[in-house]
């Protein structure tokens, strides 16, 4: 592949003559702070608005005269298909020892485990299935090998009453293997799994109402035991019901840490087997997502994210999609896991607009339960039209435009990242608690949903966003405040009613929510239609208060106002 000044700075780096010409050229790129948003830049884009230089145009002309004879072009290896028979013809088939229990609860996870053969590399060599069937529903379900010869298989049943299932594999002595057990009634707090309903919001699988109030923490699973429960303990006494968190470790500011534990056997220095998965790592990140699962929080796992300093966002295509199997196999059946295919998907250099098409197919392919999908964006977003994703994940400041993005792409609008509440110097880590709080409002008026995150200086280096721990920001309780103001709905969400000038949402002639966000009228002029009756409240939504207004509306009337920012206004229909 000849390189073009439309040529990414990471594919050139990646080549070893490629990065000493860059470096002959611009020593102090390394030294950027932001190197890894410099590495998803092209030659040309780098020249014109990064590059200190006397001469952009000189420089981007002599850095490709120099390149002129590197070829970028990689052969990946390819991985051999895994053998028909894994086992020779002398060995019985359905002989491993099966371990299963005879019932598991609706939306629960019934697990088969296999005790069998581990010669060779069985992560690479073994493909294993199960259909599971009752009466009209069938599911197939892909198994997984989790080290030391065990064989596990993960099934959600969604419907109750007796389920049967066999087994097939290229390994004789886990083929044909055959069992049932009974699916119970769910108990209560547990919903099943999230799912889109009326285009534009969420409900449990059962029917209830589900409310995305999330939350950032990437990297916090991959902390010390006692910092891990410290930022469950958090999340428990949160309004909190969603968290954004990497699956891969991550390298950032305030993450510098090296992982208790790591996705593949090996090392940096080493090297990496990416022939084989590290079972005791892919164990902790169940361990906790169940544990999210416990206090009715949904995991919103990031599988490939640019901060990375081991090798794990340019891994080689097949490595890529064995990985994704992997993840599905393991994790689907947890009722509680949703799938966003990239952090800022356009800073992964490597992986092109066609690969994450790939991986979207790979994962809902895979996923048997239809989890919810979706791809976070850097700067430039998505085709978030495409029928695999379901729902819009957004990283915007200027929430205000959730009924624009609603109508551009039909689907729930999650805006996870809409700055962070804190204190640190980059700019997207340092607004107040008031900010963040207007920021969801004006989200939810406007038929969106915002996610929180927070960014307040620590000694210790550990920051909610990334290492989780404790919040110390003033806008969680504030946000639990809008939750509960939204569950009040008549409809137990918010769509927009006006989608210009104000904040107006609600229910057509029977239900009204004016928000005012940084104005401070001293009195507002509504204008109803004549023959409706209103009861009105004011809304403080800053020190959460709600005041009933005294006597009944009607028609065109003039209401006074605290005159200060951040009010509200509920009119519900006698």
């Amino acid at each position: 592949m000849k390189i073009t000044q439309d040529t990414k700075i990471g594919n050139i780096w990646s080549n070893e003559r490629g990065r000493s010409v860059i470096r002959q050229y611009t020593p102090e790129i390394e030294m950027e702070h932001l190197f890894i948003i410099t590495q998803a830049s092209t030659l040309a884009e780098y020249a014109s608005n990064k590059l200190v230089h006397p001469n952009p145009d000189d420089w981007l002309a002599s850095v490709l005269r120099e390149l002129e004879d590197v070829d970028l072009s990689r052969e990946w290896e390819q991985e051999a298909a895994p053998p028909a028979d894994y086992e020779d013809s002398s060995v019985v088939i359905g002989s491993a020892d099966l371990y299963a229990f005879d019932s598991a609860e609706k939306w629960s996870i019934f697990e088969i485990e296999l005790h069998g053969p581990s010669h060779g590399n069985p992560f690479m060599d073994v493909v294993l299935e199960a259909q599971f069937t009752s009466g009209e529903h069938s599911v197939n379900v892909g198994g997984f090998y989790d080290g030391d010869g065990v064989y596990r298989i993960r099934f959600m049943p969604h419907a109750e009453g007796v389920w049967v299932y066999r087994t097939t594999s290229n390994c004789r002595s886990l083929s044909g293997m055959v069992g049932q057990f009974t699916c119970t009634a769910h108990l209560e707090g547990n919903h099943g799994p999230v799912r889109v309903a009326d285009t534009f919001h969420f409900v449990y699988e059962d029917g209830t109402r589900y409310l995305p109030i999330g939350t950032t923490c990437y990297a916090w699973t991959h902390q010390t035991e006692e910092l891990e429960e410290q930022t469950l303990s958090t999340l428990a006494q949160s309004a909190f019901n969603k968290i954004r968190m990497c699956i891969f470790p991550k390298s950032f500011i305030f993450n510098e840490n090296e992982p208790l534990r790591y996705p593949f056997p090996g090392s940096i220095e080493e090297g990496w087997d990416f022939t084989r998965f590290n079972p005791e790592f892919f164990r902790h990140l169940e361990r906790r997502i169940a544990d999210l699962g416990r206090i009715g929080i949904e995991a919103d796992l990031i599988l490939f994210h640019p901060y990375d300093r081991w090798g794990f966002s340019t891994m080689a295509p097949s490595v890529d999609a064995r990985y994704l199997k992997y993840m599905t196999a393991r994790l689907s059946a947890f009722r509680n896991v949703w799938w966003s295919l990239a952090n800022e998907h356009e800073l992964l250099w490597d992986k092109p607009d066609e690969d994450w098409e790939r991986f979207g197919q790979i994962v809902t392919e895979n996923d048997p339960y239809g989890h919810l999908i979706s791809i976070h964006n850097f700067v430039n977003v998505f085709d978030l039209s495409r029928p695999w994703i379901t729902h819009c994940s957004l990283q915007k400041s200027d929430t205000d435009r959730s009924a624009e993005w609603r109508k551009q792409w039909d689907k729930p609008i999650v805006i996870d990242e809409c700055a962070y509440e804190g204190n640190i110097s980059p700019f997207w880590g340092n607004i107040t608690g008031e900010d963040m709080v207007r920021r969801f409002w004006e989200a939810a008026l406007r038929g969106g949903y915002a996610g929180h995150g927070e960014t307040y200086c620590d000694p210790a280096d550990v920051l909610w966003w990334s290492k989780g721990g404790q919040l110390h920001g003033s806008s969680p309780e504030r946000i639990k405040f809008l939750r509960q103001v939204i569950e009040q709905a008549p409809s137990g969400v918010l769509n927009p009613l006006w989608t210009e000038f104000e904040f107006v949402a609600g229910i057509k002639d029977e239900f009204y929510l004016y928000y005012f966000s940084t104005r401070q009228p001293c009195y507002y002029d509504f204008m109803m239609k004549p023959g409706y009756t209103y009861n009105a409240e004011i809304i403080d939504t800053w020190n959460m208060t709600v005041e009933r207004v005294e006597g009944s509306f009607e028609g065109n009337f003039q209401m006074k106002l605290p005159g200060k920012p951040y009010i509200a206004v509920r009119l519900v229909r006698n």
